[in-house]
């Protein structure tokens, strides 16, 4: 790929993105994220740590850098580093890293106050550590800290820094806003100015989103002249976090027509990798990768989807490895609902169309929760047919729970008029009633979908919190939820496990 058109993204969810408050990843889940990042989804560089923090820090970088340099990619794994006359250098070196990113004060305020020191101490300083570090065989990157507000209050340092750091072996330079104040216009301004100024130096651009700006920051430092810009999965970061990289790699290339090394059908897998181990849940309707942004709830958005995809954007949810969906509401109209019922396999002429939407729109006035799972119900209600009758019914069951054991399930379901009973044990009570309804299925040859997804929540609206509802994500031939609500969770997830059972059972015969 040309490098004339390329727009590199250094990825710093391992470092930056576990200054989020409550978020500390172990060193086996950093060493699969980066497997992840440089492996499968092919950022330019990540940076993983800061030198000295731990030593769980220190084993932790020495497992990746372990993994990089067995498979090509040392170059690409970045440690921050201090200056501290060497003693971060003598960490990276023995962590097995080959690049330090040196922390250095980008404003006048930071380094006379902070620090205490003149601009020209502070720059000889900075020399030494650059220089120890190229003797020990490291590449050397420079991050300015604090160099937004250093291009507002004191543009005369910053020069000096940069002219200082001009023949000095530094690979790239690193351009934070690092309290996040920077505006779309001053963005492009400063960037531009900076790279008029240095066109023979590389810069980055680190970007926190304190204003919601982040994004729209980017686009402009790239229209400035910058050509790497660094990202965090899901946008995490300290306070307001950094810029998502799933938001940056679209804005680059659908808004910038530029290109970059990062294959985008992967961003959403790694988020969800990501949203596991941080424990940081996604908005729901975070741009490209929150659950809801690839789902039409509005009628008329679903009938002209249906007329030559009227209401598509480039945004289409299949670049991200997702897929369009219909949500049900009271703005549901006929289109949203045919959409999910031939998602389920179901078609209505006209009239029955009709009565199942005015159903919906009844039930979603009343907040009621309608999801696509329970449209089966809602027809068979609706049209007082057979379309899903309740085939299979759970007669009893018994889950016995004691210290030290396995729970165990004891299960007899209804199916077509027979009874069908066992027993199985569990790594958890849900886990014990599914093995003995797996150990039914197998008997029969039946088939069963995969369980991909568990969820608990607190029903929206609910006047007492003693009620959960759970909600399943299954995978047979199609991927669906079913849900339960019960003041028991497990009592919920069984009532949701045979919704599933109903479902597939009506699609069998």
């Amino acid at each position: 790929m040309s490098t004339d058109n390329l727009i590199r993204i250094m990825d710093t969810t391992l470092r930056d993105g576990e200054q989020t408050t409550g978020v500390s990843f172990n060193d086996m889940e950093k060493l699969s994220m980066a497997r992840v990042l440089l492996g499968e989804l092919k950022v330019d560089r990540i940076e993983i740590a800061s030198a000295r923090v731990s030593e769980g820090e220190f084993q932790g970088v020495k497992r990746i850098t372990k993994w990089a340099g067995e498979n090509n990619c040392l170059d690409k794994v970045e440690v921050l580093g201090f200056v501290d006359n060497g003693t971060s250098i003598d960490w990276i070196v023995q962590a097995g890293a080959k690049a330090m990113n040196l922390l250095m004060k980008g404003s006048y305020k930071h380094v006379t106050e902070q620090l205490r020191r003149t601009p020209e101490e502070h720059l000889d300083d900075v020399k030494r550590n650059i220089r120890l570090a190229k003797e020990k065989g490291l590449t050397v990157n420079v991050y300015l800290e604090d160099w937004s507000n250093g291009m507002r209050n004191s543009k005369d340092y910053v020069h000096f820094i940069i002219k200082g750091l001009a023949n000095e072996p530094v690979n790239r330079i690193m351009l934070p806003d690092t309290l996040g104040i920077l505006d779309p216009d001053e963005t492009y301004n400063f960037c531009k100015e900076i790279t008029g100024s240095f066109p023979d130096l590389k810069f980055d651009f680190h970007p926190h989103n304190d204003y919601d700006l982040a994004i729209a920051n980017v686009f402009q430092a790239i229209k400035a002249g910058i050509t790497c810009i660094h990202t965090t999965i899901n946008g995490l970061g300290e306070r307001a976090g950094n810029a998502p990289l799933s938001s940056v790699i679209a804005t680059i290339n659908d808004h910038l027509k530029m290109k970059t090394n990062v294959d985008e059908s992967k961003l959403n897998m790694v988020s969800k990798l990501v949203e596991s181990f941080s424990g940081i849940r996604i908005p729901t309707n975070k741009p490209l990768i929150g659950d809801y942004v690839f789902t039409q709830c509005s009628g008329v958005h679903a009938d002209g989807d249906s007329k030559n995809n009227l209401y598509y954007n480039d945004l289409l949810p299949e670049r991200f490895g997702r897929q369009r969906k219909y949500a049900l509401g009271k703005t549901s109209g006929k289109a949203n609902i045919k959409r999910n019922l031939e998602d389920i396999g179901i078609n209505l002429d006209a009239e029955s169309l009709k009565k199942v939407t005015e159903k919906v729109i009844e039930l979603s006035d009343k907040k009621n929760t309608v999801s696509a799972e329970d449209l089966p119900y809602i027809v068979s209600d609706v049209l007082r047919n057979q379309a899903l009758t309740q085939n299979i019914n759970i007669r009893n069951y018994s889950i016995s729970l004691a210290y030290g054991l396995k729970p165990v399930a004891s299960v007899a379901i209804k199916i077509n008029d027979k009874t069908h009973e066992d027993t199985a044990p569990g790594d958890g009570q849900y886990d014990a009633f599914m093995n003995a309804v797996k150990k039914i299925y197998k008997r029969l040859k039946k088939p069963l979908p995969v369980l991909i997804d568990y969820s608990v929540t607190i029903p929206p609206g609910g006047k007492t919190d003693a009620f959960v509802e759970t909600v399943i994500t299954w995978k047979g031939e199609n991927e669906f939820r079913t849900r339960g609500l019960d003041s028991d969770q497990t009592t919920a997830a069984i009532k949701a496990t045979m919704k599933m059972l109903n479902i597939i059972d009506q699609k069998i015969q």
